[in-house]
Protein backbone atom coordinates (compact mmCIF):
# COMPACT_ATOMS: atom_id res chain seq x y z
CA UNK A 1 0.00 0.00 0.00
CA UNK A 2 1.54 3.39 -0.86
CA UNK A 3 1.59 6.04 1.51
CA UNK A 4 -1.25 8.15 2.14
CA UNK A 5 -1.55 11.88 0.25
CA UNK A 6 -0.46 13.57 3.12
CA UNK A 7 2.59 11.58 4.26
CA UNK A 8 3.84 12.31 0.57
CA UNK A 9 3.11 15.98 0.66
CA UNK A 10 5.17 16.26 4.07
CA UNK A 11 7.62 13.94 2.50
CA UNK A 12 8.43 16.56 -0.39
CA UNK A 13 8.29 19.38 1.88
CA UNK A 14 10.72 18.23 4.56
CA UNK A 15 13.26 17.37 1.68
CA UNK A 16 13.30 20.86 1.12
CA UNK A 17 14.24 22.03 4.25
CA UNK A 18 15.77 18.86 5.86
CA UNK A 19 18.70 16.89 4.19
CA UNK A 20 17.00 13.85 3.27
CA UNK A 21 13.69 14.85 4.38
CA UNK A 22 14.44 12.85 8.16
CA UNK A 23 16.42 13.57 11.00
CA UNK A 24 17.80 10.62 11.35
CA UNK A 25 19.18 8.50 8.66
CA UNK A 26 17.06 5.03 9.28
CA UNK A 27 14.19 7.07 9.19
CA UNK A 28 14.75 7.42 5.12
CA UNK A 29 13.65 4.10 4.79
CA UNK A 30 16.79 3.65 2.58
CA UNK A 31 17.26 -0.17 3.39
CA UNK A 32 13.21 -1.18 2.49
CA UNK A 33 12.58 0.97 -0.35
CA UNK A 34 9.89 3.58 -0.34
CA UNK A 35 9.14 6.91 1.43
CA UNK A 36 8.45 7.02 5.17
CA UNK A 37 5.06 7.66 6.77
CA UNK A 38 4.49 10.17 8.99
CA UNK A 39 3.42 9.28 12.47
CA UNK A 40 0.23 11.26 14.04
CA UNK A 41 -0.33 10.09 17.22
CA UNK A 42 0.72 7.17 19.34
CA UNK A 43 -1.05 5.41 22.30
CA UNK A 44 -0.44 1.92 23.86
CA UNK A 45 1.56 -0.32 21.45
CA UNK A 46 -0.14 1.19 18.49
CA UNK A 47 0.73 4.22 16.43
CA UNK A 48 -1.49 5.93 13.65
CA UNK A 49 -0.12 7.93 10.94
CA UNK A 50 -1.50 11.24 9.49
CA UNK A 51 -3.40 9.55 7.07
CA UNK A 52 -5.19 7.66 9.35
CA UNK A 53 -3.76 4.39 9.08
CA UNK A 54 -3.30 2.25 12.73
CA UNK A 55 -0.77 0.05 13.37
CA UNK A 56 0.64 -2.29 15.68
CA UNK A 57 4.37 -0.87 16.65
CA UNK A 58 7.08 -3.07 17.34
CA UNK A 59 9.97 0.04 17.03
CA UNK A 60 8.34 1.80 20.38
CA UNK A 61 10.89 4.93 19.51
CA UNK A 62 13.55 2.40 19.08
CA UNK A 63 13.15 1.41 22.89
CA UNK A 64 12.02 3.82 25.25
CA UNK A 65 8.48 2.99 25.21
CA UNK A 66 8.92 0.13 27.63
CA UNK A 67 5.22 1.06 28.80
CA UNK A 68 4.29 1.22 25.76
CA UNK A 69 3.29 4.77 23.93
CA UNK A 70 1.93 7.85 26.09
CA UNK A 71 1.05 5.97 29.18
CA UNK A 72 -0.66 7.98 31.91
CA UNK A 73 1.70 7.87 34.84
CA UNK A 74 4.54 9.52 31.95
CA UNK A 75 2.36 12.08 30.80
CA UNK A 76 0.98 13.18 34.11
CA UNK A 77 4.41 13.48 35.34
CA UNK A 78 5.22 15.59 32.46
CA UNK A 79 2.81 18.24 32.78
CA UNK A 80 2.79 18.75 37.02
CA UNK A 81 6.53 18.84 35.64
CA UNK A 82 6.23 21.92 33.08
CA UNK A 83 3.96 23.44 35.16
CA UNK A 84 6.77 24.65 37.73
CA UNK A 85 9.05 25.41 34.60
CA UNK A 86 10.56 23.23 31.66
CA UNK A 87 14.42 23.64 32.53
CA UNK A 88 16.48 25.42 34.92
CA UNK A 89 20.30 24.73 34.28
CA UNK A 90 20.26 24.92 38.07
CA UNK A 91 20.16 21.64 40.17
CA UNK A 92 16.72 20.43 40.68
CA UNK A 93 15.36 17.42 43.07
CA UNK A 94 13.98 15.42 40.05
CA UNK A 95 17.56 14.94 38.84
CA UNK A 96 19.00 13.80 42.45
CA UNK A 97 16.33 10.88 42.55
CA UNK A 98 16.96 9.93 39.17
CA UNK A 99 21.06 9.58 40.03
CA UNK A 100 19.83 7.78 43.57
CA UNK A 101 17.43 5.30 41.13
CA UNK A 102 20.24 4.74 39.09
CA UNK A 103 22.66 4.15 41.62
CA UNK A 104 20.08 2.08 43.38
CA UNK A 105 18.92 -0.55 40.48
CA UNK A 106 22.42 -0.77 39.02
CA UNK A 107 24.86 -1.97 41.70
CA UNK A 108 27.79 -1.19 39.06
CA UNK A 109 26.93 2.07 39.36
CA UNK A 110 28.53 4.13 42.93
CA UNK A 111 28.29 7.51 40.87
CA UNK A 112 26.14 8.92 37.97
CA UNK A 113 26.61 11.64 35.33
CA UNK A 114 22.89 12.80 33.25
CA UNK A 115 23.64 13.63 29.99
CA UNK A 116 21.05 14.65 27.12
CA UNK A 117 21.49 11.57 24.44
CA UNK A 118 23.09 8.27 24.10
CA UNK A 119 25.57 9.19 22.15
CA UNK A 120 26.62 12.13 24.58
CA UNK A 121 27.09 9.15 26.86
CA UNK A 122 29.08 7.21 25.08
CA UNK A 123 31.16 10.25 23.95
CA UNK A 124 31.62 11.29 27.58
CA UNK A 125 32.67 8.12 29.00
CA UNK A 126 35.69 7.42 26.21
CA UNK A 127 36.69 10.71 27.31
CA UNK A 128 36.41 10.02 30.95
CA UNK A 129 38.38 6.56 30.74
CA UNK A 130 41.30 8.18 28.65
CA UNK A 131 41.53 10.74 31.13
CA UNK A 132 41.67 8.41 34.55
CA UNK A 133 43.84 5.82 32.59
CA UNK A 134 46.10 8.70 30.79
CA UNK A 135 46.04 6.68 27.46
CA UNK A 136 44.37 7.28 24.11
CA UNK A 137 43.91 3.74 22.06
CA UNK A 138 40.08 2.29 22.51
CA UNK A 139 38.79 -1.14 21.07
CA UNK A 140 34.64 -1.42 19.88
CA UNK A 141 33.34 -4.18 18.37
CA UNK A 142 32.17 -4.40 14.53
CA UNK A 143 28.40 -3.87 14.53
CA UNK A 144 27.94 -2.17 17.74
CA UNK A 145 26.97 1.17 17.35
CA UNK A 146 27.63 3.95 20.43
CA UNK A 147 26.82 6.87 19.05
CA UNK A 148 28.27 9.32 16.27
CA UNK A 149 30.66 10.78 18.04
CA UNK A 150 34.10 11.08 15.92
CA UNK A 151 36.32 8.22 17.62
CA UNK A 152 33.20 5.89 17.64
CA UNK A 153 32.35 6.22 13.84
CA UNK A 154 34.78 3.69 12.61
CA UNK A 155 34.68 0.42 10.44
CA UNK A 156 36.83 -2.56 10.86
CA UNK A 157 40.01 -3.18 9.39
CA UNK A 158 41.49 -6.21 8.10
CA UNK A 159 42.44 -8.19 11.02
CA UNK A 160 43.06 -7.56 14.90
CA UNK A 161 46.03 -5.23 14.54
CA UNK A 162 45.21 -3.38 11.51
CA UNK A 163 44.06 0.51 12.74
CA UNK A 164 40.50 0.98 11.56
CA UNK A 165 39.35 3.32 9.18
CA UNK A 166 36.32 6.43 9.07
CA UNK A 167 32.93 4.93 8.78
CA UNK A 168 32.19 8.66 8.16
CA UNK A 169 33.59 11.51 6.05
CA UNK A 170 34.18 14.65 8.04
CA UNK A 171 36.04 11.78 10.27
CA UNK A 172 39.61 12.23 10.60
CA UNK A 173 41.93 9.49 9.95
CA UNK A 174 43.95 10.65 12.99
CA UNK A 175 41.01 9.40 15.09
CA UNK A 176 40.15 6.47 14.00
CA UNK A 177 43.77 5.42 14.18
CA UNK A 178 43.37 5.28 18.03
CA UNK A 179 40.42 2.77 17.50
CA UNK A 180 40.91 -0.89 16.74
CA UNK A 181 37.79 -2.77 15.96
CA UNK A 182 37.09 -6.41 16.77
CA UNK A 183 34.57 -9.40 15.18
CA UNK A 184 32.18 -9.75 18.16
CA UNK A 185 32.09 -13.00 19.84
CA UNK A 186 35.84 -13.19 18.71
CA UNK A 187 38.02 -14.20 21.66
CA UNK A 188 41.19 -14.53 19.89
CA UNK A 189 41.22 -11.65 18.01
CA UNK A 190 40.59 -10.04 21.37
CA UNK A 191 43.71 -11.67 22.77
CA UNK A 192 45.69 -11.24 19.82
CA UNK A 193 45.06 -7.42 20.22
CA UNK A 194 45.78 -7.06 23.83
CA UNK A 195 49.10 -8.96 23.56
CA UNK A 196 50.19 -6.80 21.23
CA UNK A 197 48.93 -2.95 22.67
CA UNK A 198 46.95 -3.85 25.76
CA UNK A 199 48.95 -1.20 27.84
CA UNK A 200 48.46 1.52 25.17
CA UNK A 201 44.36 0.95 25.63
CA UNK A 202 42.36 3.15 27.30
CA UNK A 203 38.97 1.30 26.88
CA UNK A 204 37.06 -0.57 25.15
CA UNK A 205 33.57 -0.35 24.62
CA UNK A 206 30.65 -3.16 24.08
CA UNK A 207 26.89 -3.54 24.04
CA UNK A 208 26.72 -6.66 25.29
CA UNK A 209 24.03 -7.25 23.58
CA UNK A 210 24.73 -6.30 20.55
CA UNK A 211 20.87 -4.38 18.75
CA UNK A 212 22.13 -1.94 16.35
CA UNK A 213 23.46 -4.74 14.15
CA UNK A 214 19.68 -6.68 14.67
CA UNK A 215 20.14 -8.68 18.15
CA UNK A 216 23.17 -10.57 18.70
CA UNK A 217 23.55 -12.65 21.61
CA UNK A 218 27.27 -12.93 23.52
CA UNK A 219 28.60 -16.78 23.08
CA UNK A 220 28.74 -18.24 26.31
CA UNK A 221 32.16 -16.57 28.54
CA UNK A 222 32.86 -13.80 25.99
CA UNK A 223 31.23 -11.38 28.51
CA UNK A 224 33.76 -12.65 30.90
CA UNK A 225 36.49 -12.71 29.13
CA UNK A 226 36.23 -8.95 28.34
CA UNK A 227 36.07 -8.57 31.93
CA UNK A 228 39.35 -10.72 32.97
CA UNK A 229 41.45 -8.79 30.22
CA UNK A 230 40.41 -5.62 30.68
CA UNK A 231 41.03 -6.17 34.52
CA UNK A 232 44.60 -8.27 33.00
CA UNK A 233 45.51 -4.83 31.34
CA UNK A 234 44.15 -2.60 33.77
CA UNK A 235 41.56 -1.03 30.68
CA UNK A 236 38.37 0.19 31.53
CA UNK A 237 35.27 -1.53 30.37
CA UNK A 238 32.56 0.27 29.29
CA UNK A 239 28.75 -1.20 28.98
CA UNK A 240 27.14 0.74 26.52
CA UNK A 241 23.48 -0.04 27.85
CA UNK A 242 21.55 2.51 26.20
CA UNK A 243 19.62 0.05 24.36
CA UNK A 244 19.04 -2.74 27.28
CA UNK A 245 19.25 -0.89 30.75
CA UNK A 246 16.23 -0.82 32.28
CA UNK A 247 14.91 -3.07 29.20
CA UNK A 248 15.86 -6.85 29.37
CA UNK A 249 16.37 -6.36 33.23
CA UNK A 250 16.21 -4.00 36.19
CA UNK A 251 19.79 -3.95 36.24
CA UNK A 252 20.49 -4.23 32.84
CA UNK A 253 22.46 -6.74 30.76
CA UNK A 254 25.20 -6.61 33.52
CA UNK A 255 22.41 -8.02 36.02
CA UNK A 256 21.46 -11.06 33.51
CA UNK A 257 25.47 -11.83 32.69
CA UNK A 258 26.82 -11.71 36.23
CA UNK A 259 29.59 -9.42 34.94
CA UNK A 260 30.46 -5.67 36.41
CA UNK A 261 31.67 -2.99 33.82
CA UNK A 262 33.63 -0.51 35.28
CA UNK A 263 31.11 2.71 33.51
CA UNK A 264 28.17 1.83 32.11
CA UNK A 265 26.06 4.19 29.48
CA UNK A 266 22.50 4.16 30.02
CA UNK A 267 19.60 6.57 27.84
CA UNK A 268 16.11 5.28 26.39
CA UNK A 269 14.23 4.02 28.99
CA UNK A 270 15.53 6.70 31.62
CA UNK A 271 13.73 9.31 29.73
CA UNK A 272 9.93 7.97 29.39
CA UNK A 273 10.46 9.03 25.92
CA UNK A 274 11.83 12.57 26.29
CA UNK A 275 15.94 13.46 25.49
CA UNK A 276 18.15 11.63 27.72
CA UNK A 277 21.19 9.65 28.85
CA UNK A 278 23.56 9.13 31.10
CA UNK A 279 27.26 7.43 32.38
CA UNK A 280 28.06 6.09 36.02
CA UNK A 281 30.39 3.60 37.38
CA UNK A 282 33.46 3.23 39.77
CA UNK A 283 33.24 6.29 41.92
CA UNK A 284 37.17 6.28 41.75
CA UNK A 285 36.72 6.68 37.82
CA UNK A 286 33.31 9.01 38.04
CA UNK A 287 35.53 11.90 40.41
CA UNK A 288 37.86 12.16 37.93
CA UNK A 289 34.94 14.15 36.06
CA UNK A 290 34.82 18.59 36.64
CA UNK A 291 34.76 20.12 39.08
CA UNK A 292 36.11 17.34 41.19
CA UNK A 293 38.81 16.24 38.60
CA UNK A 294 40.62 17.38 35.21
CA UNK A 295 37.80 15.55 33.06
CA UNK A 296 35.57 18.26 31.42
CA UNK A 297 32.07 17.75 30.47
CA UNK A 298 29.13 19.73 30.39
CA UNK A 299 25.56 20.26 29.42
CA UNK A 300 23.06 22.93 29.63
CA UNK A 301 19.70 20.59 29.80
CA UNK A 302 21.39 17.69 31.42
CA UNK A 303 18.95 16.60 34.00
CA UNK A 304 16.58 18.74 33.36
CA UNK A 305 12.93 17.99 34.71
CA UNK A 306 10.53 17.18 32.27
CA UNK A 307 12.72 14.27 31.30
CA UNK A 308 13.71 13.35 34.38
CA UNK A 309 9.93 13.59 35.68
CA UNK A 310 9.17 11.50 33.05
CA UNK A 311 11.78 8.51 33.21
CA UNK A 312 11.47 8.41 37.33
CA UNK A 313 7.46 8.16 36.51
CA UNK A 314 8.30 4.98 33.76
CA UNK A 315 10.52 3.08 36.26
CA UNK A 316 8.31 3.35 39.08
CA UNK A 317 5.10 2.04 36.92
CA UNK A 318 7.64 -0.39 35.26
CA UNK A 319 8.51 -1.84 38.89
CA UNK A 320 4.95 -1.18 40.31
CA UNK A 321 3.46 -3.33 37.58
CA UNK A 322 6.36 -5.99 37.92
CA UNK A 323 6.93 -5.48 34.46
CA UNK A 324 9.72 -7.43 33.56
CA UNK A 325 7.59 -10.65 34.32
CA UNK A 326 5.24 -9.54 32.01
CA UNK A 327 7.37 -8.95 29.11
CA UNK A 328 9.32 -12.17 29.45
CA UNK A 329 5.54 -13.45 29.08
CA UNK A 330 4.68 -11.93 26.32
CA UNK A 331 7.82 -11.85 24.62
CA UNK A 332 7.55 -15.62 24.89
CA UNK A 333 4.12 -15.55 23.48
CA UNK A 334 5.79 -14.08 20.73
CA UNK A 335 8.53 -16.39 19.95
CA UNK A 336 6.51 -19.31 20.19
CA UNK A 337 4.75 -17.62 17.35
CA UNK A 338 7.02 -16.91 15.28
CA UNK A 339 9.14 -19.91 15.49
CA UNK A 340 5.86 -22.24 14.89
CA UNK A 341 4.84 -20.04 11.76
CA UNK A 342 8.70 -20.26 10.44
CA UNK A 343 8.28 -23.91 10.98
CA UNK A 344 5.12 -24.42 8.66
CA UNK A 345 6.14 -22.03 6.37
CA UNK A 346 9.50 -24.43 5.97
CA UNK A 347 11.87 -21.24 6.79
CA UNK A 348 15.38 -21.79 9.03
CA UNK A 349 15.57 -17.90 9.09
CA UNK A 350 17.33 -16.84 12.78
CA UNK A 351 15.53 -15.78 15.68
CA UNK A 352 16.91 -14.17 18.56
CA UNK A 353 15.27 -12.91 22.07
CA UNK A 354 15.99 -11.69 25.32
CA UNK A 355 13.39 -10.16 27.29
CA UNK A 356 11.57 -7.76 25.09
CA UNK A 357 14.10 -7.10 22.80
CA UNK A 358 13.86 -9.34 19.32
CA UNK A 359 15.07 -10.07 15.69
CA UNK A 360 14.15 -12.65 13.06
CA UNK A 361 17.78 -12.58 11.01
CA UNK A 362 16.64 -13.55 7.35
CA UNK A 363 19.45 -16.35 7.24
CA UNK A 364 19.85 -20.09 7.81
CA UNK A 365 23.32 -19.36 9.25
CA UNK A 366 23.83 -18.57 12.98
CA UNK A 367 24.14 -14.98 13.87
CA UNK A 368 27.82 -14.63 16.35
CA UNK A 369 29.08 -11.05 14.71
CA UNK A 370 27.98 -8.41 11.75
CA UNK A 371 29.46 -11.01 9.43
CA UNK A 372 27.29 -13.72 9.69
CA UNK A 373 24.09 -10.69 10.01
CA UNK A 374 25.00 -9.22 6.61
CA UNK A 375 24.18 -13.32 5.24
CA UNK A 376 20.64 -12.22 5.49
CA UNK A 377 18.45 -12.31 2.46
CA UNK A 378 17.78 -8.42 2.34
CA UNK A 379 15.70 -8.85 -0.58
CA UNK A 380 13.00 -10.83 1.30
CA UNK A 381 13.58 -8.94 4.41
CA UNK A 382 11.97 -5.64 2.20
CA UNK A 383 9.20 -7.74 0.84
CA UNK A 384 8.16 -8.75 4.33
CA UNK A 385 8.52 -5.53 5.76
CA UNK A 386 6.62 -4.05 3.41
CA UNK A 387 3.62 -6.96 3.32
CA UNK A 388 3.66 -6.12 7.23
CA UNK A 389 3.69 -2.32 6.91
CA UNK A 390 0.20 -2.67 4.37
CA UNK A 391 -1.50 -4.95 6.57
CA UNK A 392 -0.89 -2.93 10.22
CA UNK A 393 2.38 -4.21 11.56
CA UNK A 394 5.68 -2.13 11.78
CA UNK A 395 8.57 -3.40 12.36
CA UNK A 396 12.09 -1.73 12.16
CA UNK A 397 12.70 -0.53 8.35
CA UNK A 398 16.26 -2.39 8.00
CA UNK A 399 17.23 -6.02 8.59
CA UNK A 400 19.92 -4.83 10.94
CA UNK A 401 17.68 -3.24 13.48
CA UNK A 402 16.09 -4.66 17.09
CA UNK A 403 12.37 -4.74 17.42
CA UNK A 404 10.81 -3.91 21.11
CA UNK A 405 7.11 -5.24 22.79
CA UNK A 406 6.31 -2.81 25.53
CA UNK A 407 3.99 -3.86 28.65
CA UNK A 408 0.91 -2.75 25.90
CA UNK A 409 1.29 -5.28 24.35
CA UNK A 410 -1.11 -8.42 24.14
CA UNK A 411 -1.65 -11.70 23.47
CA UNK A 412 -4.57 -10.55 20.66
CA UNK A 413 -1.63 -8.38 18.96
CA UNK A 414 0.86 -11.44 19.13
CA UNK A 415 -1.90 -13.37 17.49
CA UNK A 416 -2.53 -10.86 14.85
CA UNK A 417 0.80 -10.52 14.64
CA UNK A 418 1.90 -13.87 13.77
CA UNK A 419 -1.15 -14.15 11.33
CA UNK A 420 0.38 -11.06 9.52
CA UNK A 421 3.85 -12.37 8.98
CA UNK A 422 3.01 -15.99 7.76
CA UNK A 423 1.15 -14.15 4.80
CA UNK A 424 4.09 -12.15 4.43
CA UNK A 425 6.31 -15.34 4.47
CA UNK A 426 4.21 -17.33 2.76
CA UNK A 427 4.30 -14.51 -0.03
CA UNK A 428 7.84 -14.60 -0.23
Amino acid sequence: MANGPLSTKLFDLAKQYIPGGVNSPVRAFRNVGGDPFFVRRAKGCRIWDVDGREMIDFVGTWGPAILGHAPRAVIEAIHTAAKDGVSFGIPNPYEVDMARTICEWVPSIEKVRLVNSGTEATMSAIRLARGFTGRSRLVKFDGCYHGHSDSLLVAAGSGALTHGHPDSAGVPAAFAELTSVLPFNDEAALEELFAAKGHEIAALIVEPYPANAGLILPQPGFLQKLRDITTKYGTVLIFDEVMTGFRVAKGGVQELEGITPDLTCLGKVIGGGLPVGAFGGRADIMDYLAPLGPVYQAGTLSGNPLAMAAGLAQLRELDRQQGYRYLEEIGQVMEDAVLDVLKRKGRGYRWYRKGSMFCLFFTEQEVRNLQDAKTSDLASFRKFFHHCLDNGVYFAPSQFETGFISMAHSKDDMDRTAEVAAAALGAL
